[in-house]
């Protein structure tokens, strides 16, 4: 039997009341009359004294219940439902499978795949005066800056010499990193001179040089073919730190000044409301960001709000702390063209396993100020340490330029650790937007396709009964890679968090580009993890 909630507030099991109280029988049967067809049975001994009472929401005149099940397709299901006796309801299932892709993604690539064939053994060949020639390296550099960009990457930067080369390149397409690796790798193998042998392959993430891949040019002429072929290449490859900065390079000066801007729909679920258990908002929204230089980033959003629901609920918050969260509604109702943020950023690495961040302006919906965050990440480590601080201010309920007279400092100190199997734990402790005190622990399983799922649990000190209605903060993560949907490479992913109810206790700002997820999407847990595919 399972454990009933306390009644109060919920959220916490009430081990007083199990296996205690009477007992009433509760029986179902289902026959699949084939593969498609199933049909349905049930009993129940629950008299819904609340639901054919006082809330009246349907009337229950039988203990029995029927219905029946048409599996259409693989992913569509068809239902219909007699119930209680008087209550006739239907449904349509859509189901997914996070394993098999909407539309099963293909790389196509434009770019040469092979390794340039072994190179040639003539004495002109292994020449080397070409390194001493800058207007040598500089055709070099573009040859190589061509091959990537029919692979859908870009060089960042390279450094020659007549035998290594460091190439550090930016992928805005593959979600596996070692994609991006092995796609490098041959690029240059393809274009620079017999002589070069040692490669150097640096993922660079919005300006932030993540791990440096060093391959034999020999290795991968060797391997190409090898039924082993990817297990064997990371046998041979080091990977290791990258340092902030590449003194001497040819930089692709193309990347900067960049802006990009889009326009498209936004849908804004609220869920669990005792009131209206799922509502709605949606409407249009733009987005724009300018990057003058690499770590720099002036980035915003407009949203204008064409239908919903979220602020229908006009129930005045009754929480005992400052209104950081319970006053959504409010904002859902009084704003309707908004401003959903505006702000600078900066961020840099002051050293080879450490990373910084700076952000100020509207950072978030509801608060506006200053972040600022520094991560501690080694390369091969399983565990990053990183701390935030922030003051901020809590914006007008219109989502235009002003604020309200509420203001908090708060920040955290956090421990990241990769559990191995696609396990991540983390520990956040510190001040949360209330004011109040505690940590927050987040389990997340991150599958090789790119799906996320996690859950999370804040503890304050803030009681149950001050926090509410849940006692406490909790909720599931959910992460899903664009490419799942679109069938073809692409980094971009769409997340969304479901709480059972969003209290004020336990309330963090939503800071945009926190570090730790950027950081260690290069680093050889996650270049490990899909290795096999770095031959693609």
């Amino acid at each position: 039997m399972a454990p009933l909630l306390e009644a109060a507030r919920g959220g916490k099991p009430s081990f007083d009341q199990w296996f205690r109280g009477s007992a009433a029988p509760f029986a179902g049967v289902e026959w699949a009359v084939n593969d498609r067809w199933t049909l349905k049975a049930e009993y129940s001994s629950d008299a819904y004294e609340t639901e054919d009472g006082s809330r009246e929401i349907f009337t229950r005149k039988s203990q029995f219940n029927f219905g029946t099940e048409y599996q259409y397709s693989d992913g569509l299901r068809l239902g219909a439902y007699y119930l209680y006796g008087s209550e006739i309801g239907v449904n349509l299932q859509y189901q997914l499978n996070p394993r098999k892709p909407l539309t099963p993604v293909k790389i196509t690539p434009v770019a040469p795949l092979k390794v340039r064939p072994s190179r040639a053994t003539s004495p002109a060949a292994w020449d080397t005066q070409w390194a001493a020639s800058t207007n040598q390296q500089r055709s070099l550099r573009d040859q190589v800056k061509e091959v990537l960009d029919a692979s859908g990457l870009s060089l960042v930067a390279l450094t020659l010499d007549s035998a290594k080369a460091e190439l550090r390149l930016r992928n805005d397409r593959y979600q596996a990193p070692a994609v991006a690796v092995g796609r490098g790798a041959r690029a240059l193998a393809w274009v620079l001179p017999a002589s070069v042998e040692t490669f150097r392959i640096v993922l660079v993430e919005e300006g932030l040089a993540q791990s440096a891949v060093t391959l034999r040019r020999s290795d991968l002429e060797a391997l190409e073919f090898d039924p082993q072929a990817a297990d064997a290449l990371l046998a041979v490859a080091g990977i290791g730190e990258a340092t902030p900065r590449l003194p001497g390079a040819m930089e692709n000066d193309d990347l900067y000044p960049d802006f990009a801007w889009s326009i498209g729909p936004y849908l804004s679920p609220s869920y669990f409301d005792p009131e209206e258990p799922v509502r709605l908002d949606g409407g249009v929204e733009v987005t724009a960001s300018y990057r003058p230089a690499p770590g720099w980033t002036v980035a915003g959003g407009l949203k204008h709000r064409l239908f919903g629901s979220v602020g229908d609920k006009t129930t005045p918050s009754n929480s005992r702390l400052p209104t950081v969260r319970t006053e959504g509604p409010r904002y859902a109702r009084e704003g309707e063209t908004i401003i959903d943020n505006a702000y600078v950023s900066k961020q840099w690495k002051p050293g080879n396993d450490l990373y910084a961040r700076v952000t100020a302006g509207y950072l978030e919906r509801m608060f506006g100020g200053v972040s600022a965050e520094l991560l501690w990440k080694p390369v091969n480590s399983n565990l990053a340490l990183g701390v935030e601080a922030n003051y901020v201010k809590q914006r007008d309920y219109d989502g235009a330029l002003g604020f309200l007279d509420y203001s908090v400092a708060t920040g955290h100190v956090s421990a990241y650790y990769a559990f191995g199997g696609g396990y991540h734990g983390q520990l956040d402790v510190g001040r949360y937007l209330a004011g109040d005190v505690g940590a927050t622990v987040t389990l997340t399983r991150e599958f090789t396709n790119g799906w996320k799922v996690g859950g999370f649990f804040t503890i304050t000190d803030v009681s149950a009964e001050e926090f509410g209605e849940g006692s406490f903060d909790k909720g599931i993560n959910l992460t899903i890679p664009i490419g799942w949907f679109l069938g073809e490479p692409d980094k971009r992913s769409l997340s969304t968090t479901i709480r059972p109810i969003q209290r004020d206790g336990g309330a963090r700002l939503q800071v945009p580009g926190r570090l730790y997820e950027q950081v260690r999407s290069g680093h050889r847990n996650s270049l490990e993890d899909q290795w096999s595919r770095v031959w693609e």
